[in-house]
């Protein structure tokens, strides 16, 4: 496995029809975050502008015509930190951004993957990196198509499975 660049991790969405992200944890300790995330947690209002960079990059590949999709794998009750993604999501979609939730239950009994990832299409597939202390350590492009075929069986498995935002947040109220 290798690392991408910055600029080989745009191509793929660019070049892709589908951009699919798994997350996995409920928990994510992003430097970027940690401030707006412990204001959110004190009650602080955020105009989210630091987000802005991926916003633009989102409506940017979704206006090319990539659809970017995002499924979040959720211990409930929600974390801190996916209460905090779930306010977010909004801004995502309204980005380019389809964004879908599954309870960690309604998993029981299927094989998930050890890692995130990015799938583009059907054949790219990059691993999210994560250091020991849990911070985001980067991708890493997997070129084993075992590997990049078990990833897809779980997108196409746990895609349709999955409840739509506006769906979800109206339950989880």
């Amino acid at each position: 496995m290798r690392r991408p660049t910055g600029s080989e991790f745009e191509a793929l969405f660019r070049h892709a029809t589908r951009a699919w992200h798994l997350e996995l944890r409920d928990t994510y300790r992003v430097v970027e975050e940690d401030e707006p995330f412990a204001k959110w947690r004190q009650g602080i209002p955020d105009d989210y502008a630091w987000r802005e960079g991926w916003l633009s990059f989102v409506r940017g590949a979704a206006g090319g015509g990539t659809r970017i999709q995002r499924l979040r794998i959720v211990t409930e009750p929600l974390s801190d930190y996916m209460r905090w993604a779930l306010e977010m999501d909004p801004a995502n979609i309204a980005a380019g951004e389809e964004v879908r939730y599954l309870s960690r239950r309604a998993t029981a009994g299927i094989s998930l993957p050890a890692e995130d990832c990015w799938l583009f299409d059907d054949d790219n597939l990059l691993l999210s990196l994560f250091h020991p202390d849990g911070r985001g350590a980067g991708y890493a492009v997997v070129d084993d198509p075992r590997l990049v075929s078990a990833y897809r069986a779980v997108r196409d498995q746990l895609w349709p499975q999955a409840t739509p935002y506006a769906q979800y947040r109206l339950a989880s109220r």
